[in-house]
């Protein structure tokens, strides 16, 4: 188990989103990034389904919402936006290195990024994520 502060935390969240390139950033959209130090009972219903990265029996990120690939033309207008949680807690048990941590911190953001993408899971492992 490595611990960092909040802080820290979330400075590797916005460090991983701030690496994506231009077209991918400005392609976001109705979608939020948010850091929770764990997952909700509902959250937790995910492990396991495509859209949720885990690790054995926890939750480190998910994706709630409709993919880029699904959305309809206004999709946005007035619709409450997707949502990407990032979940310090699991990431803090299931590493023992600050580099394990902050590595698998920017694995995850992108994994869940590739969801809001369109991108399935056999997909994203296949690209290493």
């Amino acid at each position: 188990m490595y611990q960092v502060s909040d802080e820290e935390f979330d400075r590797m969240v916005e460090d991983a989103v701030a690496a994506f390139p231009l077209r991918f950033l400005e392609s976001l959209e109705n979608v939020v990034i948010v850091v929770a130090d764990e997952p909700d009972t509902h959250q937790l219903r995910a492990l396991g389904r495509t859209e949720a990265e885990s690790r054995g029996t926890e939750l480190l990120g998910l994706y709630e919402g409709v993919p880029l690939t699904r959305r309809a033309a206004g999709y946005g207008d007035g619709e409450v936006p997707d949502v990407i949680s990032i979940f310090k807690g699991p990431h803090e048990r299931c590493f023992s290195t600050y580099e394990g941590l902050s590595e698998q911190v920017r694995r995850t953001v992108v994994h869940e990024v590739g969801h809001f993408f369109g991108n399935d899971e056999e997909t994203l492992r296949a690209m290493g994520y």
